[in-house]
């Protein structure tokens, strides 16, 4: 007698992978990520799925670093229709996909992994999932406002790049590191070559993550966004000190979470808006799912999925 698939597990591992065994409906779908207990995308992707009458299912699948090409030369193999990344993993992935499209390939990172013809093709729908979730949340365009990304890893650089193409009032990078900072503002710079009026401070700066560069920078921005993986663990600070938050601003948070994050909470005790990474989530997965199934995503179904 043929042994029924089990029900899907919550977290899969590279060992899983390797030693496959099908779920009822079968697992074709994920999100690879470290750590990644705390994803809703598979709450969304199933919800979608479901609606749409695809016999498939979205599952997360905890894979370190060191795993993660095992993991995607495994997905190949196994014939997925493709996988999500998240951090720790959306720069190294861009090198280990047969091909890349030309926004992915600028950004230097993929969210996004279809596999089709036996290849797997990179994309990153970050940006564009970012740009819709400002103009939600906010009813503003990116182009009318003064932007401050903290982070230049995979996100940021993401984001950075849809403010570049939607010529922002200002961007300004912030990161630990001013050099990647800096590498990163100077890739965007040629964005920042026309005619806007150039005011008392740069159109284009990087500045290094620490309070006295931050302080400045908070009267000449109107949006601060969290692109750092910080407030991602319990016991994680806000990313910039309390204090320095004003309520003239808008924050956005693009880690999630059941609770506030630290960011979000010292921006509304401050009187700022803010929000958290929810519609992100729902617009850049949306769009994977248009990658994966060349079909319109039921956008409505997945935000009351994660609602």
């Amino acid at each position: 007698m043929k042994k029924k698939p089990a029900a899907a597990k919550a977290v899969y591992t590279l060992a899983d992978l390797r030693d496959w065994h099908d779920a009822d409906p079968p697992v074709r779908l994920g999100v690879f990520g470290d750590p990644v207990e705390h994803s809703l995308s598979p709450k969304m992707q199933n919800a979608a799925l479901e609606h749409c009458k695809i016999d498939l299912q979205y599952a997360r699948f905890h894979i370190s670093p060191n795993e993660l090409r095992g993991a995607i030369d495994l997905i190949r193999k196994l014939e997925f229709i493709g996988v999500n990344l998240t951090i720790p993993h959306k720069i190294a992935a861009l090198g280990m996909v047969d091909i890349a499209d030309e926004n992915a390939k600028r950004i230097g990172a993929i969210n996004v992994v279809k596999v089709e013809g036996g290849k797997l093709h990179g994309f990153n729908t970050d940006g564009r999932g970012f740009a819709r979730a400002i103009r939600e949340e906010f009813s503003v365009d990116l182009r009318d406002l003064r932007v401050m990304i903290l982070g230049a890893g995979g996100a940021a650089r993401a984001i950075a790049l849809q403010c570049a193409k939607e010529n922002p009032e200002r961007l300004v990078i912030a990161n630990r590191s001013f050099e990647k900072a800096q590498k990163l503002a100077d890739e965007l710079r040629d964005f920042f070559a026309g005619p806007k009026v150039l005011g008392p401070v740069a159109r284009l700066q990087a500045v290094s993550l620490e309070e006295t560069a931050i302080r400045f920078q908070i009267g000449n921005v109107d949006l601060v966004v969290n692109a750092t993986p910080v407030g991602l663990n319990r016991g994680d600070p806000s990313p910039i000190p309390a204090r320095l938050l004003a309520p003239h601003l808008m924050i956005y948070d693009t880690i999630y979470s059941a609770g506030r994050t630290p960011l979000v909470s010292a921006a509304i005790e401050a009187g700022a808006r803010a929000t958290n990474g929810l519609s992100m989530l729902l617009h850049q997965g949306a769009l994977a799912f248009e990658i994966w199934f060349q079909r319109e995503a039921p956008i409505e179904v997945m935000r009351k999925a994660i609602g």
